[in-house]
């Protein structure tokens, strides 16, 4: 019996949570599938993608409206030409960018989209689209599938979460890392995610400043991509620079969350926070936004009464706590009654051993019910349902 095809499509493999399932997926589904992975640039690939058959369709994105409308038509045309060589059964997507391509060049196949943020939720013409013209709609989180369900009535939808493999992280974590701080005796405060003002890195820097006095051995460390000029301004003027520690873009995160004590999100909107999960996974205790959509379904069991919660609350395997404002401030002189309720909540955690090893085990516990068997089961399933079997076997 011979395999069925999998196209999976992505704009680029440079960094981000969707990116890392797309290889994610090639790895996991490779007993089961020929696997193939079409990016639209191959500019700084940051996965490994050793032994997987990625094809680069040299389009990358474009400045201006004319320069946009033609790479669509060559994108079109690439893929196309792709799916029909590598004789696709199922092409699937992830991220609007690809959903769109996907979308636009049937050729026999089964078309599966990705819809791996609550910001995609903002292009009600594309989802549209997305939904007419797509076998499955993939979405990562219930409170997307949902939505889309009760705005558009889509039928097709499937919710996958995202995979992870504990072992392999915790292989990961026990290489050593050139040029990282000795974080012995500090309580390390970590988020994992990139320059990005929806991740509200100044109300982080602004709680360490309030926490100084009452928890001296508190530390920031901001692992992600970006300069942080405006953030290292802030905690220079904060007299914290000492404190605040950026590691820059890491292959491998997970060396940095084996020193971290706790983790921290404050995102205004997600899709399933890979970070989060990550971290869990490495026993950190978790404190995050209810932003949409991600946090209260990892955090809670009981997502139907917390989905729109605008509280601080403990859930079994982590906190809650609410949005924070999302207008940029980086005067070091204005700290909002926000920015002082969370620095409280995060000192009297930090202080509390006995629950800090509670929410530690709850927090591990938790991250092995997403398990890459999980999703490997539950993709092979829609696969089936699909119509998409072993050669073969039909």
């Amino acid at each position: 019996m011979g395999k069925r095809k999998l196209l999976l499509i992505v704009p680029m493999l440079h960094q981000g949570g969707f990116e890392r399932v797309c290889v994610r997926t090639a790895r996991i589904l490779e007993p089961y599938f020929d696997v193939c992975i079409a990016i639209f640039s191959d500019k700084d690939i940051a996965y490994d993608v050793s032994g997987l058959y990625v094809v680069n369709l040299d389009v990358p994105a474009q400045e201006g409206i004319f320069q946009k409308t033609w790479n669509v038509v060559r994108r079109i045309g690439r893929l196309y030409t792709l799916k029909k060589r590598f004789r696709a059964d199922i092409s699937y997507s992830f991220g609007p960018t690809a959903n769109l391509i996907n979308v636009l060049t049937p050729a026999g196949d089964r078309i599966w989209t990705g819809i791996r943020s609550y910001m995609d939720m903002d292009v009600p013409k594309k989802l549209r689209l997305f939904i007419r013209r797509s076998d499955r709609v993939i979405c990562c989180s219930k409170l997307i599938a949902s939505e889309l369900k009760e705005r558009f009535g889509a039928q097709n939808l499937e919710v996958l979460y995202n995979p992870f493999d504990l072992v392999w992280m915790e292989k990961q974590a026990s290489y050593p890392v050139e040029g990282m701080p000795d974080f012995r005796g500090k309580k390390v405060i970590l988020n994992a995610s990139r320059e990005d003002d929806g991740k509200e890195l100044w109300h982080m820097i602004k709680c360490l400043f309030l926490m100084k006095d009452t928890v001296p051995e508190a530390m920031l460390c901001i692992m992600g991509e970006g300069s942080y000029a405006g953030y290292r301004r802030l905690a220079a003027e904060l007299g914290i620079s000492d404190r605040v520690y950026f590691t820059g873009l890491q292959k491998n995160p997970f060396p940095w969350m084996r020193q971290s004590t706790l983790y921290l999100g404050l995102s205004i909107m997600e899709g399933f926070p890979n970070s989060l999960v990550e971290a869990m996974g490495n026993g950190l205790p978790a404190v995050h936004s209810n932003c949409r959509s991600g946090p209260a379904e990892i955090l809670s069991d009981r997502f139907e009464e917390v989905k729109d919660l605008q509280a601080y609350s403990e859930e079994a395997y982590g906190i809650l706590v609410p949005l924070m404002d999302p207008e940029k401030n980086l005067d070091a002189s204005v700290f909002t009654e926000e920015e002082r309720r969370l620095a409280a909540v995060l000192t009297e955690l930090l202080q509390d051993e006995e629950r800090m090893k509670r929410l530690s085990c709850a927090a591990k516990k938790r991250a092995e019910q997403f398990s890459e068997e999980v999703y490997r089961d539950r993709i092979l399933r829609i696969a089936q349902e699909s119509g998409v079997t072993e050669k073969g076997s039909e």
